[in-house]
Order: structure tokens, then C-alpha cells, then sequence
């Protein structure tokens, strides 16, 4: 991290630092965020590293303990669920309303940022980077300003969650997100809100059945593997006992 500029307030400049820094995984999950190190890194005082952690904790990305001061949140493989509810509930609501008030120019927006996204499959992380555009896009012209900044917050934590667990089947899942993306535009130009309700949550129910199977792939490898390395214990310490 680089000292932080004073632009805004300090709290804000550090707070933004911070998230910065743990949703890029500069800080790890479980990190231990001490007060005095950070001040002395973004060369401010104690009270704004105090406060921003603070905020932090409110969004979800640090943890506070009386005591022990505070850490990085962990990441759990299953707030993929709750992730996606909230992501679809909301893309569902402002992009009801987005039907109603999307211009022709809007549409020509949307539609280059699909083109844009077409040639970023390969590119998982410039690929995010554009889905969030897109959808932010959708929801800022349909005037439902809440659902825009809680959206926000869930992208965050949708991109720390695919970061950690679900780099691999993110990138593999991209042409077919991209072929809905496009269906969604498609409703959205028809100003059909039902449809476009449909397609969304195709998409967001399509994506976490993707990302659920592959996590309890995972878990099954994972115990597969605790499992084997168990029973090579067993051996060795059979065959030491044999030998006594």
C-alpha cells in the first residue's frame, strides 16, 4: 500500500485503501490488521485507520474482536448463495424497472459493453470487470438508486468469493454467461419486464448451480484426500507396531 492522497476525507481515503487492498488479496483472509502499522504505512494518525476499520466491519470485510483488535474477514464457500439471492434479487428489481426507462442510446451502450465483453472471454478478471459495468449500467438508468448501492457492495464480495474459490470454473463458465448476457439485452430492448425477470434468474440460478457443483466436487476431493491420508497413517503405524 501507498500513503494515501487527501482528496477526500481520511477516513475515506483509508477505508478505500483498505478494501482495495483486501479484496485484491494484498491482505489475506484472517490477517491481522493492527492499527498502529497501518497508520504508520498510510501515514496518517490512528483515528482514521480506527474508523475506516470500522466501516469495514459494517461491509463485511474486516472483523472487530474486544481484545484482539481486528483481522481480515474470512471467505466461506458458501456465501456463493447467499451472493447470488442478493445478486439476483436485485438485478431482477432494477432491471424490471430499466425496461420502463432505457433510451435507444442506453441500448447502444449496453450493446458495445457486450462487444467489449466478447472479446475479454478469455480474460476473466477485464471480463468482470465490464459484467459489473454492465449490470451497474442497467441498474443506474432504472432509477432504483438503493438497489444500486447495495449492488455495489455485493459485487465486492462476489469478487473476493470467485477470486479465492472459484477461479478455475469462473473462466470455464464465461462463453455461456456471455450467450445470456446478450438474451438479457434482448428482453430488456423488447421492454418486456416478465421476460427479462426469466432470463435474469436463468442466469443467476445457471451460474450458482455451476459454482455449487464445483465446490462440492471439491469437498469431495478434499475429504477423498483426508480420507487416504488417514489410512496411510494407519498403515505406517500398523507396520510400526508389527515390527515392535
Amino acid at each position: 500500500m501507498e500513503p494515501v492522497g487527501f482528496s477526500r476525507s481520511k477516513k475515506e481515503l483509508v477505508t478505500a485503501t483498505l478494501r482495495n487492498a483486501i479484496l485484491n488479496g494484498e491482505f489475506a483472509p484472517g490477517t491481522r490488521l493492527v492499527i498502529d502499522d497501518l497508520a504508520k504505512q498510510l501515514g496518517v494518525s490512528a483515528i482514521p485507520v480506527r474508523e475506516a476499520l470500522q466501516q469495514l466491519s459494517a461491509d463485511g470485510y474486516a472483523i472487530i474482536e474486544p481484545y484482539l483488535g481486528a483481522r481480515v474477514a474470512p471467505i466461506e464457500a458458501e456465501s456463493v448463495v447467499e451472493v447470488f439471492s442478493l445478486l439476483e434479487t436485485m438485478e431482477v428489481v432494477s432491471s424490471r424497472a430499466a425496461c420502463q426507462h432505457l433510451s435507444d442510446a442506453d441500448f447502444a451502450v449496453l450493446e458495445q459493453i457486450l462487444l467489449k465483453m466478447d472479446s475479454l472471454v478469455g480474460e476473466p478478471e477485464l471480463w468482470s470487470r465490464e459484467n459489473r459495468n454492465f449490470h451497474k449500467f442497467i441498474c443506474d438508468k432504472s432509477g432504483t438508486r438503493l438497489v444500486g448501492s447495495l449492488m455495489s457492495k455485493v459485487f465486492d464480495h462476489w469478487d473476493r468469493l470467485h477470486r479465492f474459490f472459484l477461479k478455475d470454473v469462473f473462466a470455464r463458465r464465461l462463453p455461456q454467461a456471455q450467450r445470456e448476457h446478450w438474451k438479457i439485452l434482448r428482453t430488456l430492448k423488447a421492454r418486456n419486464a416478465a421476460g427479462t425477470e426469466a432470463v435474469i434468474r436463468e442466469h443467476a440460478q445457471a451460474s450458482l448451480s455451476a459454482y455449487t457443483q464445483h465446490l462440492s466436487a471439491a469437498n469431495v476431493d478434499k475429504d477423498l484426500a483426508i480420507s487416504a491420508g488417514q489410512r496411510a497413517t494407519g498403515h505406517r503405524e500398523g507396520k510400526e507396531k508389527s515390527r515392535e
